[in-house]
């Protein structure tokens, strides 16, 4: 933060503060409502901040790497999901008057995710109609299908394929900018994709959960993403550490 300060990049200062404000989060949600987070959700959780703020946005890894917005949607899907599905099991395991089915948990697990994801497809194109950003990234296509074509109006789809560019005009009839390869789609096969990758991700993880809750397992590899009622544990060794640093002070 302090470098793109001192660079003028004061939106990237912006997503600095945001990062270190999201970092604290899981912190915060520890402490003020007593619920552990397992090492494997909390270091996910960390990682997914900082890889879609500071690599993807500041560092601009979203242009530089392939895939690297897909691969954060689909990680975005599996991490709504196991929180989605900790909030409903929790309360299934601390309630007597409930005793929801695996399938239960998981199509609301599921659901939550699924929300999570269309909310900042939301987002993102209030972000594009209101500030004239490009969240929803561009695709060139050549190939498309519309109703808006049919002299008819009888509300027949017309194929064009095989587009070779597209030319942006302004209303004096001066060319803006040539499109090579075909026509450019304003973020709709971004945002499909989006939610597709988003929706991979929540079914492998209701996959794994709904074999969790049927068997009742302990010692399971979802275990540490399900986050526990219960104050964070701390080890012996670390409590005799930190009662001797506030000794210290």
């Amino acid at each position: 933060m302090i470098l793109q300060i001192l660079h003028g990049n004061f939106s990237n200062a912006l997503l600095c503060l945001l990062s270190l404000i999201l970092l604290l989060i899981p912190w915060v949600v520890q402490n003020k409502f007593e619920i552990t987070l397992p090492n494997g959700l909390e270091i996910c959780i960390y990682l997914f901040i900082f890889s879609a703020e500071i690599l993807g946005e500041i560092n601009n890894f979203y242009h530089l790497i392939p895939y690297w917005d897909t691969i954060l949607h689909t990680i975005n899907g599996f991490l709504a999901t196991a929180i989605g599905f900790s909030l409903i099991d929790l309360l299934n395991k601390n309630s007597k008057k409930l005793n929801l089915s695996p399938l239960y948990l998981c199509l609301v697990a599921f659901c939550f995710s699924m929300t999570v994801g269309v909310m900042w497809e939301f987002f993102e194109y209030s972000m594009d109609k209101v500030f004239k950003l490009d969240m929803q990234k561009d695709d060139i296509v050549d190939r498309i299908s519309t109703v808006t074509l049919d002299a008819t109006n009888s509300n027949k789809a017309i194929i064009v394929d095989n587009i070779d560019k597209t030319i942006l005009m302004n209303d004096n009839g001066d060319i803006i900018a040539v499109i090579d390869g075909g026509y450019l789609d304003i973020g709709l096969s971004d945002t499909m994709e989006d939610l597709f990758v988003n929706f991979v991700g929540a079914v492998t993880f209701c996959f794994f959960a709904y074999f969790y809750v049927k068997d009742n397992k302990k010692d399971d590899f979802l275990t540490n993403f399900i986050p526990k009622k219960g104050k964070i544990k701390l080890s012996k060794s670390l409590k005799r550490k930190m009662k001797k640093q506030l000794n210290l002070y």
